[in-house]
């Protein structure tokens, strides 16, 4: 995700100047017919035309927003978790002995390369090379044998802790807390894959595109007869909002793309491994730049 303080107008503009080229060469067409024609533009009620398209258009924008930003929810979801599994996963297992500084390690590691897998599989990406940077061939052949990558990986975090439950080195209160949190973990990826698996219904993105063309085809004749030569110039701005509005709808309707309008998945990744390695005391990376 590209952060800025002003929108930038250039993107916007490069992805609709085709259609606002069309646009503005049938309102010129329309325009010096009318005005230098024997036939009169009909009055057509644009007003009304408009008002109903512009809710139609809202309506889309808000369904994809709402989409958008339960993706970021979700995510915030799964660094607070993350932190608190690391947080509780040193705290029930202090001692000092190599074995169970392996097995926390083994732990946070594992929650780290889920997060970068979770990142990959919704971006239809390769989960491996993250994994195999961050786990031992035993720990990360497992899991990257499963279609569900990420998944295999949060049943890693529980076998480690059943293992350590088995060892009596937590009993069973800690053990189901620690559960707890992946349940947590595993409810914000199951939310996520439902955003990612169930688009928006192919008519919020037909009709909306549809009705903004043919209210552009009718704009200029219901303008010409006020705006006379200045018809193109107005009809073409409005049709640049229109069509502004419906790029924002195909901008937002996919949390999970890696584009610059996505959730900022890698800097959340990043964060989580930032925050999970400084509390077992190791070198961590440093923040992304937008």
């Amino acid at each position: 995700m590209i952060l800025r303080g002003t929108p930038r107008f250039r993107r916007t503009f490069v992805d609709v100047w085709r259609v606002l080229l069309a646009l503005f060469v049938w309102d010129v067409a329309v325009t010096a017919f009318y005005l230098t024609g024997p036939i009169a533009a009909p009055s057509l009620p644009v007003t009304l035309f408009g008002t109903g398209l512009a809710l139609f258009i809202g309506f889309r924008v808000n369904s994809a927003y709402q989409r958008w930003w339960e993706g970021r929810v979700l995510w915030g979801a799964l660094i607070n978790a993350s932190r608190s599994l690391a947080r509780a996963t040193d705290a029930f297992m202090s001692e000092p002995d190599e074995e169970m500084i392996s097995l926390r390690r083994r732990i946070v590691l594992h929650q780290i390369a889920y997060a970068h897998a979770l990142r990959e599989q919704l971006r239809r990406g390769d989960p491996a090379p993250d994994v195999r940077r961050l786990l031992e061939p035993a720990d990360a052949d497992p899991a990257l044998r499963r279609q569900n990558v990420a998944n295999g990986l949060l049943d890693g975090i529980a076998l480690l802790i059943a293992e350590t439950a088995r060892r009596k080195r937590i009993d069973s209160i800690q053990q189901a807390q620690l559960e707890r949190v992946l349940i947590d973990i595993a409810n914000a990826q199951g939310g996520m894959e439902r955003i990612k698996n169930t688009p928006l219904p192919a008519q919020y993105r037909s009709f909306p595109e549809f009705f903004t063309r043919l209210f552009c085809i009718l704009l200029p004749i219901g303008l010409v007869e006020s705006l006379g030569w200045a018809t193109p110039v107005g009809s073409t701005v409005a049709g640049l909002m229109f069509f502004a509005m419906l790029r924002i709808g195909d901008d937002l309707v996919d949390p999970f793309a890696n584009t610059v309008h996505d959730v900022p998945m890698t800097a959340m990744c990043r964060t989580i491994e930032i925050d999970l390695l400084e509390g077992l005391g190791e070198p961590s990376p440093r923040p992304p730049k937008a």
